[in-house]
């Protein structure tokens, strides 16, 4: 989900024949909006500088985007001698994405344009009425309220991401993994949304968007190997491999939640079988519950943990259960970083990250850096990058044709 620069050699135009005028236009058209997206406005002569084209081509280009309403022009600069030139901006009111997350409680709903600018940001309730969870009701309300929120037009909402706690198997009738959401389908659930929304949408992994933000907003190198362990009722790991998500054949890959623990890891919690037992809700539940405090469920645990100041009395234990996960995956990753990151990781606090890196040190041969997530919303804000950067491509794309070349199909 990287920003791709400005460059001539883009996918769309290399569909026309190379160094024709309709090749060398739709470059030149491409290169322009990208730059206006990446910059903000410019004038004319920055964009000569810019995307590397003359004066007149410049004033062509201008016009193509101009009479496609692409860009518009937003004034005039000042502080130069002679006559002020026009300052050109691109259109961000002309594609729009929703982004989308959940969890059991509630869902989270954010209109989003090309630059990534947030125009709403809406927090829904999820109903306990009959039917009430059903994936299209869901979805539909969070765009109808989005929308309103924005004050935009349902219209100009073109694409859609939806963060889930699981993950969506790849093809048309790839099957839902996520029981967090009994009541949405557990095949063609795609399709489903996207007929509901009357858009193209993706179906993200949650832990996989939150890594998406931190590599975005955070502190996870761009190109770098990192390990993401998310620490929240429900535990998963996102694996960045040179900047990229390694999401695995059927898009499974960090859903270690379900892993069987080691003998070592055992010990540390009598009756824990699993990583979700060891660290997720279940863990932080039983730490609570030790402490004398309230264990109704992993909200009121935390809660409670946060009130009474207990968790500084056994962040060392969970240290140490954090870092006998972690151990056979940096085994398998070696990655340069780990961020541990949801409502536990924020808990603990740099103290728990240091803690992490202090045990992993001494029971093993590698050292990695760890730190926790400041995010205050991680999960949100990678699908936030992710509906943005598809509307960036949808915008980028749509200039293709407008050198005299059809529109690819």
């Amino acid at each position: 989900m990287r920003r791709s620069r400005v460059t001539k050699g883009d996918r769309v135009a290399r569909r026309s024949a190379r160094g024709t005028p309709q090749w060398l236009g739709a470059v030149n058209d491409r290169a322009t909006l990208e730059a206006l997206l990446d910059f903000g406005s410019l004038t004319r002569n920055r964009i000569c500088e810019i995307v590397d084209v003359s004066k007149p081509t410049a004033t062509v280009i201008v016009g193509r985007l101009l009479d496609e309403q692409l860009i518009r022009e937003e004034g005039r600069a000042s502080g130069s001698s002679g006559p002020s030139a026009v300052v050109y901006g691109p259109r961000l009111d002309r594609a729009l994405g929703l982004a989308i997350d959940l969890d059991h409680r509630e869902l989270r709903a954010s209109i989003v344009d090309a630059v990534g600018s947030a125009l709403s940001y809406v927090e829904i309730e999820r109903s306990d009425a009959a039917g009430g969870r059903s994936a299209a009701a869901e979805v539909t309300a969070a765009l109808t309220q989005a929308v309103a929120a924005a004050g935009c037009s349902p219209e100009a909402v073109t694409t859609a991401c939806v963060g889930i706690p699981g993950y969506l198997e790849p093809g048309a009738q790839g099957r839902l993994r996520a029981d967090a959401l009994p009541e949405w389908p557990t095949t063609g659930l795609r399709a489903e949304l996207e007929d509901a929304l009357g858009m193209p949408v993706s179906v993200e992994n949650d832990v996989d968007l939150a890594a998406l933000a931190e590599r975005g907003h955070g502190q996870s190198p761009v190109d770098d190997d990192v390990v993401y362990l998310w620490l929240g009722n429900g535990v998963g790991m996102s694996f960045d491999v040179d900047g990229s998500a390694h999401r695995g054949a059927s898009h499974g890959a960090g859903e270690i939640g379900f892993v069987e623990l080691s003998v070592s890891a055992a010990r540390l919690a009598p009756g824990a079988q699993t990583v979700q037992d060891l660290v997720g809700g279940i863990g932080v539940m039983r730490l609570a519950r030790e402490s004398g405090l309230d264990s109704a469920d992993y909200t009121a645990a935390i809660e409670s943990l946060i009130a009474s100041g207990r968790f500084a009395e056994v962040a060392d234990d969970f240290a140490e259960r954090i870092a006998r996960v972690l151990l056979p995956v940096l085994a398998v990753v070696d990655p340069h970083l780990v961020v541990i990151g949801g409502p536990t990781a924020q808990l603990g606090g740099r103290r728990l990250a240091d803690d992490v890196a202090r045990i992993v040190a001494q029971e093993s041969r590698w050292a990695p850096h760890v730190v926790t997530s400041t995010l205050p919303r991680p999960v949100h804000d990678g699908a936030r990058m992710f509906a943005a950067q598809r509307v960036r491509e949808a915008l980028l794309d749509s200039v293709a044709h407008l050198a005299g070349e059809p529109t690819p199909p």
